[in-house]
């Protein structure tokens, strides 16, 4: 089956949206579960300030359970949601780790690192790269990360924690104050003239060819705001909801793989899926390289793609992308061409939280009827992610996040029908 890969932006979008909704499904059995809302440490921002911070042994449900969605959003001290126009969320991730329990407890990130074992998803980046359980950025208000009935996400198995280890939990922050900013979406795509920055946090020269990402908006980075604009200091958290249930026999786990469009794997050995080289670099640029004519820019796309294989296959229950501002959708693709999953941004209208106009604030998802998408072992798949390239775009990202089971659910379960 040919892939079809050189459509314009129009009827790729047309057919790909076709496609989503066709394998969307509404759970008419949902399974009750706990809640549970927590807030991260507090952070001050002030107009043009970046915090990026890790905060380690972060508050999280304990015991055998199964985890069902992880929601956040950046909010001050009255609980009230901030707008991306004034706070930028530039990503939230949430991790898994182990830490020996004779080990004191510390903050520094030193002492945690010595006594530190990685609890990272199913791959497939190198070392820690990606290695999170959820993460979203601008779109965190209305993307869904709800794991469907019967799947589940398995944490606190004793069989799989490390012996003389304890599971625990690691929030990375990265939030930029752009009130005031001379250029808001530069400040966003941290453009590194905006931050007058050189070198990297840890003092190495950036290349001349790096003009913007997060070498350039680390932690303590200020973006130049307009002469003579005031704003006052203020205390925010990352307030995150937790939903899980406790696990059982009738749970089917799930695998999290997280893919990036930048990756080039390298086959080590031919005749063994696992044995490649990965080389995520989390973050690329578009540059500006077709003007829009009159009201229409379909023709204006810049399409980045990799071909990436799984450790060993299984049925896909979700999916999702993401993107940064500019983003006009990604697809992963089966190797005889299928659409797996397609994801689509969704820009705000409004002022208000969760509906910022000109900001991605949502990410459409994928929920396929279980058996209905299958990836083989050993299968080839393709990833594609598409920006406009009526202007230039710095520190973009091309996410891919996957939860695939190994298994089907007992087909007398009646947990899903079809819209």
């Amino acid at each position: 089956m040919a892939h079809g890969f050189g459509v314009g932006l129009l009827s790729l979008t047309l057919a790909l949206l076709a496609l989503s909704c066709s394998q969307a499904l509404r759970i008419h059995s949902k399974t009750k579960t706990k809640s549970a809302v927590f807030l991260s440490p507090v952070f001050e921002l002030e107009p043009g300030s970046v915090v990026n911070r890790i905060y380690y042994n972060i508050e999280f449900p304990r015991g055998h359970i199964a985890l069902k969605s992880f929601h956040a959003e950046v909010v001050d001290e009255a609980g009230n949601p901030i707008p991306l126009h004034e706070t930028y969320l530039h990503h939230w991730v949430v991790a898994r780790y182990f830490y020996r329990k004779d080990a004191a407890t510390t903050k520094d990130d030193g002492s945690i690192r010595n006594n530190y074992l990685s609890g990272r998803n199913s791959g497939i980046c190198q070392k820690d790269v990606l290695g999170q359980y959820f993460g979203l950025g601008s779109e965190t208000r209305r993307t869904s990360t709800y794991v469907p009935d019967p799947f589940g996400i398995e944490l606190g198995n004793a069989a799989e924690i490390p012996k003389g280890y304890e599971e625990m939990w690691v929030l990375n922050v990265h939030a930029i104050d752009t009130r005031g900013a001379e250029d808001k979406l530069g400040c966003t795509e941290c453009q590194c003239h905006l931050y007058n920055v050189s070198k990297d946090e840890y003092g190495r020269p950036l290349s001349p060819d790096y003009i913007g990402g997060l070498y350039c908006c680390y932690d303590h980075t200020h973006c130049r705001v307009r002469e003579g604009f005031e704003g006052a200091k203020r205390s925010l958290y990352l307030r995150y909801t937790v939903e899980w249930i406790d696990w059982s026999d009738h749970i089917v786990p799930v695998k999290i793989y997280i893919f990036d469009v930048t990756d080039t794997p390298v086959a080590l050995n031919d005749s063994n899926v696992d044995s490649y080289e990965h080389s995520c670099k989390v973050e690329y640029e578009v540059r500006e390289t077709c003007k829009a004519t009159g009201l229409t820019s379909h023709g204006c796309v810049d399409t980045k793609r990799t071909k990436l294989r799984l450790p060993t296959g299984g049925y896909v229950v979700y999916g999702v992308a993401h993107q940064h501002t500019g983003g006009i959708g990604s697809a992963l693709y089966g190797e005889d061409g299928r659409v797996i999953c397609s994801s689509f941004p969704i820009y705000g209208k409004g002022e208000e939280a969760g509906n910022e106009a000109g900001y991605i604030v949502g990410m459409s998802t994928c929920y396929p009827k279980p058996g209905s998408v299958k990836i083989l072992d050993g299968e080839t798949l393709v990833f594609e992610s598409n920006y406009s390239n009526t202007k230039t775009h710095t520190g973009i990202m091309g996410l891919f996040y996957i939860l695939v089971a190994d298994k089907l659910p007992n087909a007398k379960l009646p947990l899903f029908s079809q819209v």
